[in-house]
């Protein structure tokens, strides 16, 4: 009997431990698609900082996970404008501010086709909101193309949606 009345002292000590921590600091995350390739592979193990996004909002170039704004899916994208920018896009070509965006990070596995969010704006970030896109922009579900179910386009993330701040394991 008292090595069961110790087993469940340690898992209650386990669970105070492990549960406020994938809830206000950090959980593992798990790349699902192709999206975001080539920076994450899929199938690569992330950490979903939580702690950052209580200390500064997210900013240009972070990879976030959220909850998408037009159906029930987690996605991990990139942040690219933020509130009270103007996001351009002209032949698949990022504009912010009417300056072109370096992304040395953005791949087109089909630069050749004119595809669906190659070309949109100008339009300005409402504030609490981002313009987010996957790396592999000819392949992802993002803010150049999202549409609520009346085929009306989403064009920004909120804020309350974002979910953490996408970090690298250490020995990953």
């Amino acid at each position: 009997m008292t090595e069961l009345i110790r087993l469940l002292k340690l898992i209650a000590i386990a669970l105070a431990v492990v549960l406020p921590v994938r809830t206000w600091v950090a959980e593992p995350v798990y790349v699902a698609s192709p999206s975001m390739e080539p920076a994450l592979r899929t199938g690569t193990l992330m950490i979903l900082d939580k702690f950052t996004l209580r200390m500064r909002p997210p900013q240009r170039g972070d990879i976030v996970s959220f909850r998408s704004p037009v159906d029930e899916h987690d996605l991990l994208k990139r942040v690219v404008a933020l509130p009270g920018e103007t996001v351009e896009m002209r032949g698949k070509i990022v504009f912010i501010n009417g300056k072109e965006l370096d992304e040395p990070y953005a791949v087109h596995s089909r630069s050749g086709e004119r595809l669906q969010g190659d070309d949109m704006g100008p339009l300005i970030v409402p504030e609490n909101g981002f313009f987010v896109l996957g790396d592999n922009r000819d392949e992802s579900n993002d803010s150049s193309v999202w549409k609520d179910a009346e085929g009306n386009p989403v064009r920004f993330l909120r804020l309350k949606l974002i979910q953490g701040i996408v970090r690298r394991l250490p020995w990953a």
